[in-house]
């Protein structure tokens, strides 16, 4: 993995001590990674807490700044404002069977599901990744989700792992990036908001690094073939918080991502699907009716800005995580994409700091 010494640092919020979204309580990362020959694809899960989230569902909301994709949970998830299992990334053929995985791994651990008890949304997000990897071999398999939920931990990798391994972003290698922000609040507590990127988007000559238009000088050091071509990327943005908010408080959350994937070059082009999911951690909602609901008092709106800029700001430097701690990958029919490191060194990213 590359340093990230002269990595810049984005905004003036300060991070937490991972800088990554697992720096809000309870929340753990896994990855499967498949890399042989031409399958370069993967699973990364992340779990909202270490319980069962059937049974003790987490508030969440999600927006969509462009729809081109093909993730599977989301309109429940828009009426119900509640996560129910994991959220698990990867390559858009894979998202059924990761699908499936969820499901039967939900039934195991709550036999009545979808006969006594309702059935499971499962909630799979997508980026395509069929320019380094077969994706028409279909090689993830179930098992390959429940191995990234059991590695689920507060450290884990970036860069081109777990769903991040066949991922393109700028013409360069894209992948899995985090970061995270602590707010300081009027009332003298302190809430994280963390994010986690699966970066497959952009036109290389739009990249900026920290405000910094580098795409033009990548793509003549690169001469990208592909450099006129339109957007037909993705990216997924998962934003995690420890701030009691509700559903319609995570959506405002949630778009306020939208300014830090601005910030480094993206339009949102036609080709690219864009999603933004933010979840709470500050409490649950119990399953059944006979369960106690929980007594939380909400963060007015009018305290949110902090969060909106911790949202921002971490999106931006997960990106920038992504980017650089990639590792060059050659898949299907020879594609190759380098990384940001080999081209722009540690070196030549101090002075942007």
């Amino acid at each position: 993995m590359a340093s990230t010494t002269s990595l810049p640092f984005i905004g003036t919020l300060p991070a937490g001590p991972r800088d990554a979204i697992t720096d809000v309580a309870g929340v753990t990362v896994g990855h499967r990674t498949l890399a042989d020959g031409p399958v370069q694809t993967g699973v990364t899960v992340i779990r909202p807490h270490a319980g069962d989230p059937f049974r003790d569902k987490v508030p969440a909301a999600a927006v969509v700044l462009n729809g081109f994709g093909k993730s599977v949970g989301l309109v429940q998830l828009a009426e119900l404002g509640v996560l129910e299992t994991p959220i698990a990334l990867t390559n858009t053929f894979s998202v059924g069977t990761v699908a499936t995985a969820q499901i039967r791994h939900c039934a195991t651990a709550n036999p009545e599901t979808g006969r006594a008890l309702p059935t499971v949304n499962p909630l799979v997000f997508e980026c395509n990744d069929g320019f380094l990897n077969d994706i028409q071999r279909l090689a993830v398999t179930e098992a390959d989700y429940l191995e990234a939920l059991d590695a689920a931990d507060t450290d884990f990798e970036q860069g081109s792992v777990g769903a991040g391994r066949g991922m393109s972003s700028f013409q360069l290698k894209g992948g899995i990036g985090s970061a995270s922000r602590r707010v300081a609040m009027a009332d003298g507590t302190t809430h994280t908001v963390g994010t986690l990127v699966l970066a497959n988007y952009g036109r290389q000559p739009q990249l900026v690094l920290a405000g910094h238009a580098v795409g033009e000088r990548l793509a003549a050091l690169q001469a990208a073939k592909e450099a006129s071509e339109p957007e037909k990327g993705s990216i997924i943005i998962v934003v995690a918080t420890d701030a009691p908010l509700d559903a319609r408080q995570l959506r405002r959350l949630a778009l306020r991502a939208g300014a830090g994937l601005a910030r480094t070059g993206s339009v949102y082009g036609h080709g690219s699907g864009d999603l933004v999911l933010a979840f709470s951690t500050a409490y649950t909602i119990p399953d059944r009716a006979d369960r106690p609901m929980p007594a939380v008092a909400m963060l007015h709106d009018t305290r949110l800005d902090g969060l909106f800029q911790a949202a921002a700001d971490s999106t931006e430097q997960a990106i920038l995580h992504a980017l650089w701690r990639a590792t060059p990958v050659t898949g299907r029919d020879g594609n190759h994409r380098a990384a940001l490191g080999e081209l722009l060194p540690a070196s030549s990213l101090s002075p942007l700091a």
